[in-house]
């Protein structure tokens, strides 16, 4: 109430007299402190009547010699100026409702309700689909589904053409939408080019280049240029690469530099090693970067200029990584605001992309430094040595160890074991990490020579350094599992997998070794987990069929060795063991067919050529027999059995001549031999021969012989014990020289030798099944486990297998 009191009496109310002047008595003074009337602005300057506070009203102007508003001077009235307030009327003051909007009005009339019908409005909506359809195309592309993208933005050029024929017809061409339209061409050359669509491709890029009318459309000849490139069509590639160069301007300096390295890529592919070099000297003085300066030593490899490699080796080491430090991410402080800072950007996307950096970095240098280290010394060890001082001397010192230990794998491929080892075991005295990865390379080049000491001793070095470290615990099992101790060397290799899930090497051995402690349910399940991560292993399918084989389940065996013949098509011992299950599931022509397929493949596996020539004989095809059993003969010349078995083929087929000659070569080749000599006397009886006296006289003997030697068996077995046991020698080496004289005939039977054993492993040339894994720089490297050698057919298992009577002689 205070403040309007004050207010009010400030306020001079005009007379009743005049109620139109709401502000009549604001002008009211004394007329004599004029002191100099000028009228400075003739348009302006004049007079109106004033209302004093005596109800009069004169003509005057102000003291700037400005009139008063709505004065009359020369016959012309000055215009009125607002000075009422917005809002403030007459009404207003005689009491009415204060509304400044005029929201007495009522509501405002509705909206005029849109003519979907209009040509503008099917425009609109037109164009709102195309963009809807460019999009969507987009989306496709990003999430793989490239056929969908394509129909996408082929449905997209469609609508916007017909947009523009419509837009024509309603407005002038200049109101044509050129970005929609590069968009839609755009898009729908992209898509072609993901599709491998090339020609389509660039027939849509040539529109937008063409077209004057698209800006910076000349930049896109990039992608034609990468087209080419793909078609190998190097030539044009360059060409279209250049003019997109002439095109982008000088301040545009990251996509020209991309541009030139594409120029020196290509002319890498197409052998024109100096052009590249220059494209690549140059991008390297302006903006060096990691992928042009490995593709500088590249180019100067392959020339085979070793002082600009190390040159190019150097300016390599010094492009810098423009990654923060790792102190960074370690907190200071025990502030929790600030740990809690520090946890979310540990490993957040920048952080990782910083990581990437850092590992594809330390990969071209890796493999810089493996390529130009052979070449740009005399000897590659005093190469390895020039670049390891390099690398210590950057900001990749850690990378120094590596390189070491990638020395000592060079020596190894070398075959120079001792320079591995000596290599190596510099790094006992070096940090934990570099100590763990040198012990587990001499642990497994110990395992590999059968020292398993020594490989147990360096496998305790690397597991103790990194307990971490799952290659170096897959060898400490490896060192356990060859003395024996399967139980603890499952425990190992459990904890390497706890480490590292992904330790394909630990989970294919805990397999194995579950298997020799016969748990075949646990090792069935290791091995198709394994399975589910190498879906494509040869040796995982053999082990899933042979554990199936233990488990007496035949058909999931045969399964399983056809899934592994679909990888391995040519595997000789994976058709006969196929071969094999079908014999003894009774399905002699499946059996026939794998067999077959075997020896096609591999055609000195004994136990297959046996199978063969035994399966003829059975079903009577003697003749067909005889070129199995004369390969068995090449093959093991030493055996009289199988030279017995082509004799026997060509009598059984009627050839009686060539069964003499051929039982006559024997018996030279033989000459103690007694079964070739009771043939050769009942072939010279039955065909009428002078010779079957000699034969008969040398038979007599033979078999004189054969009863004393049997005489001193019987003797010696009631005798001492030393002389005995030197008898049985004599009897044992005289009796293994004449194993076919306790044959009954020379039918064999169709029955298979036995693979290998059921805890062997897949294709191997030793006995052993575990896999010894050693660390190289790049990770992990882990020898697969293969199998053992296949059991061979003696003479003394051949004299076990029961003949035809009908071959004996009378």
């Amino acid at each position: 109430m205070y403040f309007k009191v004050q207010m009010m009496q400030n306020v001079h109310l005009a007379p009743e007299t005049d109620e139109d002047d709401l502000y009549s008595g604001y002008n009211d003074y004394n007329p004599t402190y004029d002191t100099e009337i000028t009228a400075k602005i003739p348009s302006t300057a004049v007079t109106r009547p004033v209302a004093t506070g005596y109800g009069s009203k004169t003509s005057l102007a102000s003291s700037m010699g400005r009139p008063m508003t709505g004065a009359i001077q020369d016959g012309v009235t000055r215009p009125m100026t607002a000075v009422r307030a917005a809002g403030f009327t007459k009404a207003a003051v005689r009491g009415s409702a204060f509304d400044p909007l005029g929201q007495s009005r009522g509501p405002a009339p509705p909206l005029e309700a849109k003519n979907e019908d209009s040509p503008e409005e099917k425009i609109r909506q037109l164009e709102k689909k195309v963009n809807e359809l460019v999009e969507e195309s987009c989306i496709a592309n990003s999430c793989g589904d490239l056929k969908l993208a394509l129909e996408k933005a082929k449905d997209a050029g469609r609508k916007e053409r017909i947009l523009v024929r419509q837009r024509e017809q309603v407005t002038t061409p200049e109101n044509i939408n050129l970005d929609l339209t590069y968009s839609v061409l755009f898009n729908l050359a992209s898509q072609y080019s993901a599709n491998e669509m090339y020609a389509e491709a660039l027939n849509t890029y040539q529109v937008i280049v063409k077209n004057k009318m698209f800006s910076n459309a000349g930049r896109l000849k990039v992608n034609m240029g990468n087209i080419y490139l793909k078609q190998r069509n190097y030539s044009k590639a360059i060409k279209f690469y250049r003019m997109a160069l002439d095109q982008i301007p000088s301040v545009h300096k990251e996509m020209r530099i991309k541009i030139m390295q594409n120029i020196g890529v290509t002319f890498i592919k197409t052998g024109q090693y100096s052009d590249a070099i220059n494209s690549f000297e140059h991008i390297m003085s302006l903006a060096p970067n990691l992928k042009a300066g490995f593709n500088l030593i590249l180019s100067y490899f392959a020339v085979g200029d070793r002082d600009k490699m190390k040159k190019a080796f150097q300016k390599l080491i010094a492009v810098p990584l423009e990654i923060d430090e790792d102190d960074k991410y370690i907190s200071p402080s025990d502030d929790p605001h600030t740990n809690l800072v520090i946890e979310a950007i540990k490993n957040d996307h920048l952080r990782q992309m910083e990581r990437e950096r850092k590992a594809m970095a330390e990969k071209y240098i890796m493999t810089a430094a493996k390529l130009i280290a052979p070449v740009i010394e005399t000897s590659f060890a005093v190469g390895y040595d020039w670049c390891v001082e390099v690398v210590k001397a950057s900001q990749y010192v850690e990378l120094a160890n590596d390189l070491e230990i990638n020395k000592a794998i060079t020596y190894l491929r070398q075959k120079d074991f001792n320079q591995a080892v000596e290599t190596l075991k510099m790094f006992e005295k070096k940090d934990s990490r570099v100590k763990s990865a040198a012990a587990t390379n001499l642990s497994f080049l110990y395992y590999l020579e059968n020292e398993f000491a020594q490989a147990s001793s360096y496998a305790d070095l690397a597991v103790n350094s990194d307990r971490y470290n799952p290659s170096a615990l897959t060898n400490k099992g490896n060192t356990v599992f060859a003395n024996g101790d399967y139980e603890k060397a499952a425990e190992f290799y459990k904890e390497a997998l706890r480490n590292d899930s992904s330790c394909t090497e630990a989970l294919y051995n805990i397999g194995l070794t579950y298997k020799r402690l016969n748990r075949l349910d646990e090792a069935l399940d290791c091995f198709l987990k394994l399975h589910a991560i190498l879906r494509n292993s040869a040796q995982v399918l053999y082990q899933i069929a042979n554990v199936y084989e233990l488990m007496e389940d035949p058909n999931q065996a045969i399964e399983w060795l056809m899934q592994l013949i679909s990888v391995v098509p040519t595997d000789s011992r994976a058709l006969s063991k196929l071969g094999e299950l079908y014999d003894s599931e009774g399905d002699k022509s499946q059996a026939f067919q794998y067999y077959y397929e075997s020896y096609r493949y591999f055609p000195s596996n004994i136990e297959v050529i046996e199978w063969l020539g035994a399966y003829y004989i059975d079903t009577q095809f003697c003749e067909k027999a005889i070129q199995y059993f004369e390969r068995a003969s090449l093959i093991q010349p030493s055996q009289v059995k199988w030279q017995l078995m082509v004799a026997s083929c060509f009598r059984r087929s009627g050839n009686y001549q060539k069964a003499l000659d051929t039982y006559k070569d024997i018996h030279r080749k033989f000459p103690e031999n007694v079964e070739c000599l009771r043939f050769l006397v009942r072939l010279c009886t039955d065909i009428g021969l002078k010779e079957v006296q000699e034969y008969a006289t040398k038979l007599k003997r033979l078999e004189k012989m054969k009863e004393i030697r049997e005489q001193r068996v019987r003797s010696g077995r009631d005798g001492g014990g030393g002389s005995r046991s030197r008898r049985e020698g004599s009897a044992g080496s005289d009796s293994g020289q004449n194993c076919s004289a306790s044959s009954k005939g020379e039918r064999l039977s169709a029955k298979l030798r036995a693979l290998p054993g059921t805890n062997e492993p897949y294709e191997s040339s030793s006995n052993k099944e575990i896999d010894a894994s050693y660390v190289d720089p790049l990770g992990p490297q882990i020898e697969r486990p293969k199998t053992a050698a296949r059991k061979r057919i003696d003479e003394d298992d051949f004299a076990d297998e029961e003949l035809g009577d009908d071959l004996l002689p009378e």
